[in-house]
């Protein structure tokens, strides 16, 4: 049984061949038709010929004699790279050294072929331009992977972005609904404590009173978190304001260590800074083991460091490679946004969180309001 014929044949493979004898490229050709290699040969044998037929773009693959007149085939492959670095260079000789082959592939040059090996001259062609094929394949697959990075990059900055300004609109509603309504239930209730004249209405009205100075304090807990105005006063007096409040909450020993009581900081940076700190901290409740903190900020040499380090048992390093190990992510990306870098380190002693943004670079970023 015959098989069926391919319905869509490859096109002729269109080679330039570099050659000053023209019986050698009717040998080629022959040993081309032997092989069934559809193909379309063009013959040039100068330099100033082959130079304008590769400018051409027209050709897939260079076949190229060792020996020419005047030049040899190493000068016509740097011609052929410096115009079309991607074109398959194929040097076929009916003499070349070993060491001038072994130049010849250190070069770039895809592959050479002795003139008495004609016969393998198909299969040579096929490998180069599969090679090339799938050289081209990786550049384009990089250049995919690159811009799929870059809206990656952009979509975790407008999630950020939003995320910021859903926790000011909540805060917002905190502060204007909720804690409002709260204060004017505070006064009602004081209005009745002050006018309860029975004992188990005025110990009632004692217990509402105290929880609802326990929600008061609890909406102004989380708005802060939400919205920290205290960045208002600038990135020291936020962070010490964050590290005094985690030393309340969970009666571990906070030490904060700063160059100077004021930074001039961009807003966007201390935004950045103040929410790795948190998510430090955070970290640190929950994995940690810890009982005592080191927090340190610095300005120093036109870089913002800050550094946040524990004593506690240690991370895994598989948990820094972890798929879902979303929060640092997110800070890198931070970092990475205002022109800084985040580094984790962490041992069987404790784990530090360090965070470096360069002061002159991060001027020129978008600021980003909480």
């Amino acid at each position: 049984m015959t098989g069926s014929p391919d319905i869509h044949p490859r096109p002729p493979v269109r080679i330039l061949h570099l050659e000053d004898s023209r019986v050698d490229h009717a040998l080629v050709k022959f040993a081309l038709q032997r092989n069934h290699f559809a193909c379309e040969l063009t013959l040039v044998d100068t330099m100033d010929e082959f130079r304008a037929e590769v400018q051409s773009g027209r050709h897939e693959v260079v076949l190229a004699d060792y020996h020419l007149p005047g030049f040899n085939g190493l000068d016509a492959f740097e011609l052929s790279h410096e115009l079309q670095p991607d074109l398959p260079f194929i040097i076929l000789s009916g003499a070349i050294g070993e060491t001038a082959a072994v130049d010849a592939m250190h070069r770039g040059v895809s592959d050479y072929l002795l003139k008495d090996s004609m016969h393998r001259l198909a299969h040579v062609i096929e490998r180069a331009l599969e090679i090339s094929e799938t050289r081209r394949a990786k550049v384009r697959a990089d250049a995919e992977l690159a811009e799929s990075r870059r809206r990656l990059a952009e979509l975790a900055e407008h999630l950020q972005t939003s995320i910021e300004q859903e926790r000011a609109d909540i805060a917002r509603e905190i502060h204007d609904d909720i804690g409002g309504a709260l204060a004017a239930v505070k006064l009602d209730l004081a209005w009745v404590a002050r006018r309860a004249a029975e004992p188990d209405m005025q110990q009632h009205v004692a217990t509402a009173l105290e929880m609802l100075q326990h929600a008061l304090g609890a909406s102004q807990r989380i708005m802060m978190n939400l919205r920290p105005p205290i960045l208002d006063q600038g990135l020291v007096a936020a962070v010490q304001w964050l590290a005094s409040g985690f030393e309340r909450r969970n009666a571990l020993r906070v030490t904060l260590r700063r160059s100077s009581d004021q930074m001039d900081v961009p807003r966007d940076v201390q935004l950045v800074a103040y929410r790795t700190a948190q998510e430090a901290l955070t970290n640190i409740i929950k994995h940690a083991q810890a009982n005592a903190v080191e927090i340190d900020l610095n300005d120093g040499e036109g870089v913002l460091t800050l550094e946040v380090t524990d004593n506690g048992r240690g991370m895994d390093p598989e948990a820094l490679r972890k798929d879902k190990s979303f929060g640092l992510l997110g800070l890198r990306e931070r970092a990475a946004k205002v022109g800084g870098w985040l580094d984790v380190s962490s041992s069987p002693k404790g784990t530090s969180v360090i965070l470096s943004v360069p002061l002159s670079s991060s001027g020129s970023q978008e600021e980003v309001r909480p």
